[in-house]
């Protein structure tokens, strides 16, 4: 469970170098915030930013951008970078709503988004809520290039299928899908793991994934 108030979180966050405290601001304006024109790829929901700061470590000519709701957990991912040895330049980190994404980056500024382990909101009343309703593709719809993708990963069997049915209806294509990421071998090419892929495949469950685009 995540612990939603660590005491001066918020504080730490507004202060630190690597996170940025009105995003709204830089809309459009993303590569003045890194200083050059390197694709940027999002991850929303990135907990305690295992999976983004492993990927902006790899690839130093992509400028990667976590979403995080809760300061609690965000400010983990910032003390994850503090502990780095090498400064990780092309990472930024935002504590924000992922319904608000559409006013921090503009049209076709995104290359890619993640989305791993997103809180399955499971009643159906909530079903709007899931980062795979046809309500936020539409709004991945307005940011992403016109070829960009966006990459779902899950352990749970019910939002999986839910995505797999959804994902279509928003006019989107799924051009790929594995119930069992670690066992096939194309899919699982390159992975990187989160904190919970981790603790859910050391525990015998299957990692799901899918790759979408429009």
């Amino acid at each position: 469970m995540r612990l939603r108030n660590v005491p001066g979180s918020r504080e730490a966050i507004a202060e630190h170098d690597m996170a940025i405290n009105e995003p709204q601001e830089y809309k459009g304006k993303w590569s003045e915030v890194f200083g050059n024109d390197n694709p940027i790829r999002v991850e929303i929901g990135m907990g305690k930013g295992q999976f983004i700061t492993a990927l902006a470590k790899q690839n130093p000519d992509i400028n990667y951008v976590g979403i995080e709701k809760f300061s609690s957990v965000l400010i983990r991912a910032l003390q994850r970078l503090e502990n780095e040895e090498e400064e990780v330049k092309n990472l930024r980190f935002i504590r924000m709503d992922a319904e608000n994404i559409e006013s921090v980056f503009d049209t076709c500024e995104v290359d890619r988004i993640y989305l791993n382990f997103s809180d399955p909101w499971p009643k159906d009343r909530h079903a709007k809520r899931r980062l795979t309703s046809v309500q936020f593709m539409n709004r991945y719809n307005n940011i992403l290039k016109s070829d960009g993708v966006v990459e779902f990963k899950t352990d749970n069997d019910l939002l999986f299928e839910f995505s797999l049915e959804e994902i279509p209806k928003a006019n989107w294509e799924i051009v790929n899908h594995t119930f069992d990421l670690h066992n096939n071998e194309e899919m699982c090419q390159g992975n990187v793991m989160t904190e919970y892929e981790e603790k859910f495949s050391s525990q015998g469950n299957p990692i799901h994934k899918l790759i979408a685009r429009r």
